[in-house]
């Protein structure tokens, strides 16, 4: 049976169906008692598992439509972000940010929350203005930013239906330069938090937490220039992977060069394979006021990571007003794990990390490992009712459920 990219989860789906027009989708899930949307199988978890059908949008036309006036871009949800970034960058147009992995689909980031960093830049989901879906009967539904219960409705697990079409906010294409520096000390880190992350347009700090540093640091910046060095961190004379000994062919352009946007926003070249293959991978994004403190929680128990970590990357993220959005109501701080494929080992230190976090208002990424149950996250999620209710309206028989949405969110599924 299909696994996800990292190879740790089997889905329990009895087949999985590739409808080639959106006519064929709205019979395969009307027709289906149980039925989950498969993006690019990038979660390292059961969340588009289960017991009946999975359904891929893979082999629905790939359509890319600007709209220029408005400045937006329609996209099929299948897509993958950096095949949508290569067709805006040719027409003179960009997205607002990128992930550090192009080979995402559109719909499957969109809905996990998944994000870039950047102090005023949004979530990837933040940018969305429409979705277009078919819902558990069958029939096509579009929601559109500034109706009611619009929130509720890009963050949502597929809980509420099968995205085909995203419409995403655009702006004029614009370059980028990436500057990397080495080995910034955490007290001074720290001490230096605010200016720190909002010294280029995008900033991610990359750290094992044993040594006390953080080993790099990735400024992605709109502007010409970059400091010589970074509150004493030097430049980096070479090309870098985050990953020790990591092949560097697989990072994108460094040194200063600038580039289209994006040629320089994700970490990771499209044509290339960005991991060594094996790997779990968690996060959890704290609120922005409470990240010093979470950071010096986590050097605490860097113990823990020995021989499990391969590196934690530190990122911002702009608030927004989606319901299960890990930004919602706040900035926020984005503490994510690149982990060795030790699915016994990663689970067995989850539990002191969540201690750690939760109580500071973390929420974790709903696309990578964690534990945390619903009851557990309902006081870092104050729309989870309304989302509830949200779902009973749409898929009043649980078509779109699973054992994920159940451990998580608290949602009831049908008896099969």
């Amino acid at each position: 049976m299909t696994k996800n990219w990292a190879g740790n989860h089997e889905y329990a789906a009895r087949r999985v169906l590739t409808p080639t027009s959106v006519e064929e989708l709205q019979d395969v899930v009307g027709s289906a008692e149980r039925v989950r949307a498969l993006g690019t199988r990038h979660s390292f978890t059961d969340v588009a598992d289960t017991v009946g059908d999975l359904v891929s949008t893979v082999g629905l036309p790939a359509e890319i439509e600007v709209d220029g006036d408005r400045r937006v871009v329609r996209v099929s949800g299948g897509v993958r972000y950096g095949d949508l970034a290569a067709t805006l960058q040719e027409r003179g147009w960009a997205l607002a940010t990128m992930a550090s992995l192009p080979h995402i689909s559109v719909a499957g980031a969109i809905a996990t929350g998944t994000h870039g960093s950047g102090d005023r830049t949004g979530s990837l989901a933040a940018a969305v203005a429409g979705l277009d879906l078919v819902g558990a009967d069958g029939a096509r539904r579009s929601v559109a930013r500034g109706e009611e219960d619009f929130a509720g409705h890009v963050v949502a697990l597929g809980a509420l239906g099968v995205t085909t079409h995203v419409t995403l906010d655009v702006e004029p294409t614009y370059d980028v330069r990436q500057d990397l520096y080495t080995d910034l000390p955490w007290d001074d880190a720290l001490a230096n938090f605010d200016a720190l992350t909002s010294s280029a347009y995008s900033v991610s700090l990359f750290t094992d937490w044993s040594s006390g540093r953080v080993g790099q640091v990735w400024l992605k910046g709109r502007g010409d220039t970059a400091p010589p060095d970074l509150f004493g961190a030097p430049a980096a004379a070479r090309t870098l992977h985050m990953l020790a000994g990591a092949d560097t062919a697989a990072v994108t352009r460094q040194g200063g060069v600038a580039g289209p946007w994006n040629r320089r926003l994700p970490h990771f070249r499209m044509e290339f394979t960005p991991s060594r293959g094996e790997e779990l991978q968690s996060e959890y994004l704290v609120p922005r006021p409470r990240a010093v403190e979470a950071i010096g929680r986590l050097r605490d128990l860097a113990s823990l990571f020995d021989g499990l970590l391969q590196v934690t990357e530190v990122r911002t993220i702009a608030a927004d007003d989606l319901w299960l959005s890990g930004a919602y109501g706040g900035d926020a701080v984005g503490l994510h794990f690149t982990w060795v494929r030790d699915v016994p080992g990663v689970y067995a230190v989850l539990p002191r990390i969540e201690e750690a976090l939760l109580p500071l208002g973390a929420r974790p990424h709903w696309g990578k490992c964690f534990l945390a149950t619903a009851e557990q996250l309902r006081p870092a999620y104050p729309r989870m009712d309304d989302f509830h209710a949200l779902a009973a309206r749409h898929d009043p028989g649980g078509k779109f459920g699973n054992s994920f949405l159940e451990r998580h969110l608290g949602l009831a599924r049908r008896a099969v």
